[in-house]
């Protein structure tokens, strides 16, 4: 048993802040989804402040709705 990961970097200033905001102030259809800041799995400081670690789902259609809900999310937020 194993997971697959992908760090992505996000048009966001801080995944920190992000990843905080996305799950305790945004929802989209009462949804929403976890992303774990990337810059802890770096060991040089610095980098990765605006990356987030993402886990791939199992199910094709989940996949999808994450995505739409992190899209949504990340408009929303660089409104703020």
């Amino acid at each position: 048993m194993g997971a697959f990961y992908c760090v992505a970097e996000l048009p966001i200033d801080d995944a920190d802040k992000f990843a905080q905001w996305i799950l305790e102030d945004f929802s989209l259809n009462n949804q929403t989804v976890m992303v774990a800041p990337a810059a802890g799995f770096y060991s040089t400081k610095g980098i990765g402040i605006k990356q987030v670690r993402i886990a791939y789902v199992l199910k094709k259609e989940h996949l999808i709705e994450a995505v739409t809900i992190l899209k949504e999310a990340i408009a929303k937020y660089n409104s703020l």
